[in-house]
């Protein structure tokens, strides 16, 4: 394997956190908490596009 997974590889971690996130918002019973959650996986998944390009390290290399 070359070092190209490695970026795919950290960008699909970031929007597993970003994910992760936006289902803790969903369970957040303070409204204050749940806006500060989605808030937060909003950022991480813009800076995975930023970082790794949209949709980098969503599909599997051929």
């Amino acid at each position: 394997m070359s070092g190209d997974s490695q970026p795919n590889e950290r960008a699909q971690q970031m929007r597993d956190k970003a994910q992760e996130l936006e289902q803790a918002a969903q369970h957040a019973t303070d409204p204050a908490e749940r806006q500060r959650l989605k808030d937060r996986a909003v950022r991480i998944r813009e800076k995975a596009e930023q970082e790794y390009g949209r949709g980098s390290g969503t599909m599997d290399p051929m």
